[in-house]
């Protein structure tokens, strides 16, 4: 049995619906060989997961991307709209109203959803790195509480972890978590808090033990702090250079009480929660970054195919040639890295080593493609009116948060010299 084709034409369809559909038409009359070795090949599910992302993207996104770049309006219908296909919360168990999907299903969406806009992809990101601690670390109560919410109606959660003096340097977070009686009261400030102001709940990460030899590993708790908190305030948007969709604000936390029922795990466990949450987004963080590089590989593409110089197409110039080249080698690779760091942590295994290949990769390869985008446009890719000028902010980005490119090649080769002096000594 094959696929119905107007199966996207239907304005019922989500990314639950294709979970259901291709359960029920599956065909076990149909014999599948697979090899003993590696296999490229998207499963059917998977495909249509890639089909409905792009769909959206390119009828729902694209159209409206410039408008909220220039602007820095948030996209609230495009977040409803996209909380209704089951574009957001994939991650997020069906047991509590999500897709269920694994961090390889929900990178190939990302990919799809950035192709359109990198600000607005990154909205809907944000949820993903919030709700991940509660999925990795919560309790049977935490879980329906907090996670069921995001499933039953179109709402944002934040992770907040960067302070304005710790950035990647996590070990430097100063807000406070002092335990009285069974609550803790938090004081603090976060910054750069994607959906900082648009959150129903955040995941906060603070400093428990005020002793400054405690180990890192024992220094920091995690908690659910809900956003209507006494105590909580947000500052002003950012307006950023690029990605000026996404709601980035500073959150204060002052004398915030947080029930001892919202502590994820226990005290002392928050930097280790983090860093899981951290191996789970650097992944999507890296899809995010080729969705941006391939856009700027299809502008460049159809651009050199129209402009023509000293009588020929731009594409038929080798210096052209060799640029074009240059992103189809970074955008293959980098999408390669992010399918082998979002495989392996969807195996049960621990993936910092190649989350941070893929996150380091994937961000300069988005760069080094804006940026050549813009010199393939020439003049017209220094002005506003066309697209590559916008991808060329927008990229900039990550090569800085969720830990600069610098800390994960330093993350790579700690990852690297720890497995050579086990294997070698």
């Amino acid at each position: 049995m094959t696929l119905p084709k107007v199966l996207f034409n239907k304005s019922s369809l989500s990314l639950r619906g294709i979970t259901r559909l291709l359960s029920s038409v599956a065909n076990p009359s149909i014999e599948t060989k697979f090899s003993g070795g590696h296999c490229f090949e998207l499963t059917d599910e998977q495909k249509e997961y890639q089909a409905l992302a792009r769909k959206f993207t390119h009828e729902e996104i694209i159209p409206v991307a410039s408008h909220h770049d220039k602007t820095g309006e948030y996209p609230h219908k495009l977040v409803e709209k996209a909380w209704k296909l089951g574009l957001m919360n994939h991650s997020i168990p069906q047991k509590y109203g999500g897709a269920g999907l694994g961090i390889f299903d929900s990178c190939l969406i990302t990919e799809e959803i950035a192709y359109g806009c990198t600000g607005i992809q990154n909205i809907l990101t944000a949820n993903s790195l919030g709700e991940a601690p509660v999925i990795l670390a919560g309790n049977e109560e935490q879980k329906k509480k907090y996670l069921t919410r995001m499933t039953e109606e179109p709402l944002v959660c934040a992770c907040c972890v960067t302070e304005p003096t710790a950035g990647s340097d996590v070990a430097g977070i100063k807000t406070k978590a002092e335990k009285k009686g069974d609550k803790w009261i938090l004081n603090g400030q976060k910054m750069w808090i994607t959906n900082g102001g648009k959150a129903n709940w955040y995941f906060v990460l603070a400093r428990s033990n005020p002793d400054p030899k405690c180990p890192t590993s024992k220094a920091f708790t995690s908690f659910i702090v809900d956003a209507n908190s006494p105590g909580v305030s947000f500052g002003p948007k950012e307006w950023n250079m690029g990605q000026r969709a996404s709601d980035t604000r500073s959150v204060t936390f002052e004398d915030v009480e947080v029930p001892k029922e919202n502590v994820l795990i226990g005290e002392g466990a928050g930097f280790k929660i983090a860093m899981g949450a951290f191996d789970m987004s650097r992944a999507s963080v890296a899809a995010d970054a080729v969705g941006l590089a391939q856009r700027a590989f299809i502008e460049s593409t159809k651009y050199s195919l129209e402009r023509k110089t000293f009588g020929s197409l731009i594409a038929e110039h080798q210096a052209i040639q060799f640029m074009l080249a240059e992103m189809a080698i970074g955008i293959e690779t980098a999408r390669l890295a992010w399918m082998r760091a979002a495989w392996e942590i969807d195996q049960g295994r621990r993936n910092t080593y190649w989350a941070s290949i893929a996150k380091a990769l994937a961000s300069d390869v988005a760069n080094k493609c804006a940026t050549d985008a813009v010199q393939i446009f020439g003049g017209n890719g220094f002005n506003s009116e066309y697209p590559v000028e916008k991808l060329m902010r927008d990229a900039k980005i990550f090569q800085i948060y969720e830990g600069t490119s610098q800390i994960q090649r330093l993350i790579i080769c700690k990852e690297h010299l720890m497995k050579a002096k086990h294997t070698m000594m």
